[in-house]
């Protein structure tokens, strides 16, 4: 039997759009920079859950109706801010409203961003599975789409990438460098999508990349999920508190166009299937798509 993962790879395609700057943008220019990146190209656009981002899911809603045919992902819904009837219920109305192109990604978050929202962080992969199951319970008036959303998770460790290959399409790994990509599919196996996030700066000046990267990378490497997985890697401590120069080129793809191109396919050549770039950005109001059109016509 062909893994659900397959059709959620071939319907993202290769590259994608992972963005933050949406948040920061007045809608009107949400909506034309979306349908802008559909006419580039971008396989599918992936939007975050932080504590002060849009809500997921008005945010996909917004999105999808501001475009034609390109898949929206959720990079991630996060479990601690909603209920699993919510959630399952959500992604039903989306999937009934844009049949094919809602792709609910779900995650633990962290524990700070958790306790912001009042929760309580405790045994995240326990209550993975057990969120997956009430969304598999969870009722529905409405009747199930013709096409149900994809699930798939935010994993980073072997354990919560053996639950996405067991219990969704696949996994989305953030906040990683290249070397994770073929761990993740070995323990993903063959058939789960791998989609990957790779941050990447437009930049060719050392100096100004990596004070770029580094700002961006500066919360992130307070977190212990990712700081865990880097330790998991065989990052040091004191490469990681820095950060080394070495961690932030690892982390953060910057340079000539081909270098940023470089990156993406090599993620594609140790196992993901997709890879969504992150491009940073110094105004988070103003997106570069002519840059970005540059980098997903040479990576496809």
């Amino acid at each position: 039997m062909t893994h659900p993962g397959r059709a959620v790879a071939e319907r993202i395609g290769r590259v994608g759009v992972w963005t933050f700057q949406f948040d920061a943008m007045p809608v009107g220019d949400v909506r034309r920079a979306a349908a802008r990146l559909e006419e580039l190209g971008a396989g599918a656009i992936w939007i975050p859950e932080s504590v002060v981002s849009k809500e997921v899911f008005a945010h996909s809603a917004l999105l999808l109706a501001a475009t034609q045919r390109i898949p929206v992902a959720t990079g991630i819904a996060n479990i601690w801010a909603r209920d699993p009837v919510a959630m399952q219920n959500g992604a039903r109305t989306l999937a009934d409203a844009f049949p094919g192109r809602f792709v609910l990604g779900l995650g633990v978050s962290h524990e700070p961003a958790v306790k912001r929202r009042g929760g309580i962080y405790e045994k995240p992969l326990a209550r993975m599975r057990e969120y997956l199951d009430a969304m598999d319970r969870a009722r529905y008036s409405g009747g199930e789409p013709p096409q149900p959303a994809a699930r798939v998770l935010a994993a980073l460790g072997p354990k919560m990438l053996r639950l996405a290959a067991e219990r969704t399409a696949g996994a989305h790994p953030y906040f990683v460098p290249v070397e994770h990509t073929g761990v993740a599919r070995r323990e993903l196996g063959e058939g789960p999508v791998l989609a990957v996030e790779q941050a990447v700066a437009f930049e060719t000046d050392a100096t100004r990349a990596r004070e770029l990267a580094r700002s961006h990378m500066a919360g992130y490497l307070r977190l212990d999920n990712y700081a865990n997985n880097l330790r998991r890697l065989g990052w040091s401590d004191e490469r990681i508190g820095g950060p080394s120069d070495d961690l932030v080129d690892a982390i953060v793809a910057w340079g000539p166009l081909e270098r940023i191109v470089d990156r993406v396919l090599t993620h594609l050549r140790s196992g993901a299937d997709h890879v969504c770039v992150q491009p940073l950005a110094t105004d988070p109001r103003r997106m570069d798509l002519e840059r970005i059109a540059e980098l997903l016509e040479s990576a496809r």
